[in-house]
């Protein structure tokens, strides 16, 4: 309580501490409701922010994107996606970090710190007009019950890699990614994406976007999901073709689709462990399978148990919380066991990062490997590292500040011509990440991936952005286009050796910095 009231003078403590203890009662954490906008948020043009800074004004037009509603995937709660990517803890911070922002001049940076913001610091032009941090904790006090404590104190957030940073694109930001994971995994198997299957689970902010990127490769994606707000969000904005909510009516569609090779992404609206189960006992096969649930985050609406309707687990959440976790654990040995029969008959499964291999072996599931830590690979380690990451690909945005759709088309067409240009005198090794791009950009369009501000994604190496970049800035200069705010994530990772298991080969992020760069 402490901690909330510190953003107030003491005379307003009395007011304050009722509302606060009821919130901090309810909902297990204080996120000062009297204070969140009346007003719509979302990404205007950027001569629309009250700034004096115009990096500031980018600042402030990325920060409301994170935030609108058709972007975010909690936005009262200030979550952006992941079930708990926090933008700010509470709403006095996104008040008092907006002010700050309209404020400050190009010789201030901002210092923020797990959603609070510590003030205007003085500095200098070619300095970052905003210094940000999330998530830092003492590494003997890291376990989850320590991060869930000290986020309910308003101490620490945990803030994604873009939602916490402000360069959260909306879905499109990972279509393009699992696209390319999508077509390296059917490349990896030999095997055509039309008339294959891909089986996973999860249409939240990150996860939304499996079903797009599987039409786009063209398989028939299947992607279970628990949350009909969630199901219902993603096919009234195109990212999925058709809903099924029985396995029955599930099982007749996929083989039709299968029959005819067509391109489908169907959301199951239940529970994947019934897709895995019913597919093995009507003989389905299913080429590749993932999982992209929130199990980071598996207590906590993170990965929802089968058996339980979506109203009941919440309310066992809630109620009790020892016996929900019994049912997670439970599911979770389940869901492998369904997995492992279909990849005894050749399915290729594959973490994609949310920790399913992690928690599946706490559980006591059947997930241990006989050389290596676990049966199945992690994507990073088996096919966006050997064939994309190792060769300095990696996820590069642009967000158009004027928010005008015409300077989005323009700037595709822009990169469509520096890429083609690359393309042509690129090695051979690459040459294929080189199409995979260039394929992508030119029918962005056409797949209308734009939620939010005018944005764009591909995956470039270190010429490719500088190229890029600079084709940018001459068409500002040129007056062709407006400013464009570039956002790049850096991953540096090594093979190594696991210290307690021989033979196990795998990725490990050691460093991920947040660039902005904004262009006048």
């Amino acid at each position: 309580m402490r901690n909330a009231l510190r953003y107030f003078k003491p005379e307003f403590h009395s007011i304050l501490l009722p509302e606060f203890k009821q919130e901090l009662d309810e909902y297990g954490r204080i996120y000062m409701y009297r204070f969140m906008p009346k007003e719509e948020i979302k990404a205007r043009s950027i001569d629309d922010y009250p700034a004096r800074s115009r990096q500031a004004a980018g600042i402030m037009l990325m920060i409301q994107n994170n935030l609108d509603h058709a972007v975010a995937q909690h936005p009262h709660e200030l979550i952006t996606y992941g079930g708990n990517g926090a933008v700010f803890q509470n709403w006095a911070q996104y008040l008092l970090t907006m002010q700050y922002l309209s404020e400050m001049t190009d010789e201030q940076t901002l210092v923020m710190y797990s959603g609070h913001p510590m003030g205007l610091f003085p500095s200098h032009k070619k300095a970052p007009r905003c210094v940000v941090t999330n998530g830092m904790m003492i590494p003997n006090y890291s376990k989850p019950d320590d991060w869930e404590k000290f986020n309910a104190l308003g101490v620490t957030q945990y803030g994604q890699m873009t939602a916490g940073s402000y360069m959260y694109i909306g879905p499109q930001g990972i279509v393009h990614g699992t696209t390319i994971t999508v077509l390296n995994a059917f490349r990896k198997i030999g095997k055509s994406p039309l008339g294959n299957v891909f089986v996973t689970s999860g249409l939240g902010g990150m996860s939304g976007a499996q079903p797009k990127a599987g039409n786009i490769a063209g398989c028939i994606t299947v992607c279970a999901e628990m949350n009909p707000k969630a199901v219902q969000t993603r096919h009234s904005q195109g990212w999925v073709d058709i809903v099924i909510d029985n396995t029955h009516e599930l099982v007749e569609r996929v083989k039709v689709a299968q029959q005819h090779k067509e391109p489908l992404s169907i959301a199951y609206l239940g529970n994947v462990v019934h897709v895995w189960e019913s597919f093995h006992e009507a003989g389905i096969e299913i080429a590749i399978g993932s999982d992209q649930t929130s199990l980071h985050n598996p207590w906590a609406g993170g990965y929802y148990p089968v058996d339980l309707s979506f109203e009941q687990a919440n309310k066992m959440m809630s109620e009790q919380p020892e016996e929900f976790k019994s049912q997670v654990q439970n599911s979770l040995r389940r869901h492998v066991a369904a997995v492992n029969k279909h990849t005894d008959q050749g399915t290729y499964f594959f973490d994609y990062g949310n920790a399913f291999l992690l928690e599946s072996s706490r559980a006591g599931a059947n997930i241990k490997g006989e050389t290596t830590e676990f049966k199945y690979p992690s994507y990073v380690q088996d096919i966006m590292g050997p064939m994309c990451f190792d060769f300095g690909f990696g996820p590069f945005r642009w967000v158009c500040a004027s928010n005008d759709p015409t300077d989005l088309k323009k700037t595709d067409e822009i990169a469509t011509q520096v890429l083609e240009k690359l393309a042509a005198n690129s090695p051979q090794e690459i040459k294929q990440q080189m199409q995979d791009n260039i394929q992508w950009i030119k029918g962005a369009q056409q797949n209308q991936l734009v939620v939010g501000s005018q944005a764009r994604i591909l995956y470039a190496d270190a010429l490719g952005r500088i190229e890029i970049a600079k084709a940018f800035s001459q068409a500002i200069a040129q007056k062709e286009i407006g400013p464009v705010i570039l956002g790049e994530i850096i991953m540096m990772y090594q093979e190594q050796i696991h210290h307690t298991v021989k033979h196990q080969t795998f990725m490990t992020v050691l460093d991920l910095l947040q660039i902005w760069l904004y262009i006048m």
